[in-house]
């Protein structure tokens, strides 16, 4: 009697150390084998067409290329290809955008030891996978809290520098809207300053520095 296939896994993460954590992982695993392994976007996508995985883990912020222009690259070529978001934040809109994307999983990164291997399983399975008070808080994250795209704009040039005159004047719009502005985005992100918005903002993926 022939043995059951196993789950065949890439990881694509640009931290060597998550890399490492995931193989450890999965090589007491009797239904699992990591089959391949990528630093960044663009890897991913030529591991991808050389393994054939059945569950790709996919990092979201790397060099090169993002994990979401990877996703949706991906599943442009393979649209049955089953991806898990690896994130470190529960409200990462980057998240949220690969999995419109058609990623099958998210997972936090300070979880993978808890949950990856029933993850893989699920997504293997043809089940999307997130855990309940997971999917609560991506929920929350998709509502009233995020930037209109007005915001995004004022939000870009402070990013860029630009006091609120400067702004102003690049919007066409009053100093007074633009203060209202900044406030509205500070109390969405629940961020301290217009330094600390900017930094919360990048690493959701609201907007590229």
């Amino acid at each position: 009697m022939s043995e059951p296939s196993k789950i065949r896994v890439l990881a694509v993460d640009d931290h060597q150390l998550i890399r490492i954590g995931i193989a450890t992982l999965l090589l007491p695993e009797p239904d699992m084998e990591l089959v391949g392994e990528a630093a960044d976007g663009r890897e991913a996508i030529a591991k991808f067409r050389e393994c054939r995985p059945d569950v790709t883990l996919m990092d979201l912020q790397m060099p090169e290329m993002s994990g979401l222009e990877a996703i949706l690259a991906i599943r442009e070529q393979f649209p049955e290809a089953r991806i898990i978001v690896l994130t470190f934040s529960a409200g990462d809109v980057l998240a949220q955008r690969a999995l419109k994307a058609g990623a099958r999983g998210y997972l936090l990164k300070n979880l993978l030891h808890k949950e990856l291997l029933q993850t893989i399983r699920a997504v293997h399975a043809g089940r999307k996978a997130m855990s309940p008070e997971l999917a609560a808080q991506v929920a929350a994250q998709t509502g009233e809290d995020l930037l209109t795209p007005r915001e995004i704009d004022v939000l870009r040039l402070i990013a860029g520098g630009n006091a609120n005159k400067q702004i102003a004047a690049q919007l066409s719009i009053t100093e007074e809207t633009v203060k209202s502005r900044v406030k509205n985005i500070l109390d969405k992100l629940g961020a301290n300053d217009r330094t600390h918005a900017v930094t919360i903002a990048a690493k959701r993926g609201i907007i590229e520095l």
